[in-house]
């Protein structure tokens, strides 16, 4: 028996999938990355492809073999692939590359294959992190004279804040390096510039395909700016259970966890539940808990490396080997990945792509 699993409902999957194809109008790339984002590399592209995503998009040339190994045939684009890695490896398994830079295409282009290396470039509008940016102007026909270019995309730095100029600013820049890369013939190419928070709040920068990452899980990119994933009409796919490995009676004032960080205050119930920092609960997390019987009870003292501690209460009638749940959809009154990723200064994104290998994935609905 598991003593913890993140249960996961590709059901939820595909219905927040065929939900951002309605809205956006647009062919949808599924990001699967990081394991697609801890829900389950493989599981999760085959239900992305059966809900009606056109391609999927991985960070690592790993991630891509891994999924033309399991037999997925759909189009993949890998965007993180830096020079040096093995291109070879990567046009003969028909997987698309992303290029930021010359010395990339130039490495690319030397690839001996029976197939010709399909490429989208990628492009620096304003985020200073990956894309051609200083290098531009450099490009020459003979860069990618052995290369089929297939589309140009970038990224938003703050589309989850839709009322930022600098969200227009990209735009605009990304249509400059559009209509570059067409005055030199390239007019048959796909332009991608949304990701989740564009396809949700902006219009104008759909283009040609958009990419769906934290929203095909049902999260929301930004709880603050952009409202709740059922505000957003998204179902969370994920919930994260595990069991209570003790429960026991202690009295007031008693120092819970190291460094005696926290005391009961009066005397009470406390849960010693079956997870830690090593399976992915931050260590930092303040304010969160688990959900049991009906009712939330929250951590007290710190979290350990494979435990942490709840108060339950002193009415409890939780005993030892119950199931808790650490985070669902909300829908019973259960924390979210939203309010653990408050409670560790961090985002919804961090806390289900840091569940680690040692917590199974079951791919069923979810228990309460």
């Amino acid at each position: 028996m598991n003593r913890a699993e993140a249960r996961v409902d590709l059901n939820q999957i595909s219905a927040n999938i065929k939900a951002l194809i309605n809205l956006s109008g647009t062919p949808v790339m599924a990001v699967v990355k990081a394991d697609a984002y801890g829900h389950g590399l493989v599981p999760v592209a085959r239900a992305a492809v059966e809900a009606g995503a056109t391609a999927l998009g991985v960070a690592l040339l790993e991630e891509a073999i891994t999924l033309r190994e399991a037999g997925i045939t759909a189009p993949i684009l890998a965007w993180l692939v830096p020079p040096g890695s093995d291109f070879k490896l990567a046009v003969d398994n028909d997987i698309e590359l992303a290029a930021s830079s010359i010395v990339a295409l130039e490495q690319i282009g030397a690839v001996k294959s029976s197939k010709r290396p399909r490429v989208h470039l990628e492009v620096d509008t304003g985020m200073t992190r990956g894309g051609f940016l200083n290098e531009w102007g450099k490009l020459d026909a003979h860069h990618v004279s052995n290369i089929d270019i297939v589309g140009i995309f970038s990224h938003f730095a703050r589309a989850d804040e839709p009322e930022q100029e600098q969200n227009d600013n990209q735009r605009a820049r990304f249509k400059e390096m559009v209509a570059t890369l067409e005055s030199f013939g390239y007019t048959n190419i796909v332009r991608h510039l949304s990701n989740s928070a564009a396809i949700l709040k902006d219009e104008d920068s759909r283009f040609d395909m958009v990419r769906a990452g934290i929203s095909i899980y049902g999260l929301s990119p930004d709880v603050n700016n952009l409202g709740s994933s059922e505000s957003l009409g998204l179902k969370p796919a994920m919930q994260l259970r595990a069991k209570l490995h003790l429960v026991k009676t202690v009295p007031a004032n008693s120092p819970v966890g190291y460094g005696a960080t926290a005391h009961t205050t009066a005397e009470t119930k406390l849960g010693v539940v079956a997870m830690g920092y090593a399976d992915g609960i931050p260590r930092i997390a303040k304010d969160a808990g688990v959900f049991i019987n009906g009712k939330k009870a929250p951590i007290i003292g710190r979290v350990s490396m494979d435990q942490f501690v709840v108060d339950l209460g002193s009415d409890s009638t939780a005993v030892s080997g119950d199931w808790v749940i650490v985070f669902g959809d909300g829908s019973h009154g259960e924390y979210t990945a939203d309010d653990w990723g408050s409670a560790s200064l961090s985002i919804n994104y961090e806390v289900v792509t840091r569940i680690g290998p040692r917590v199974p994935r079951i791919y069923a609905p979810h228990i309460y």
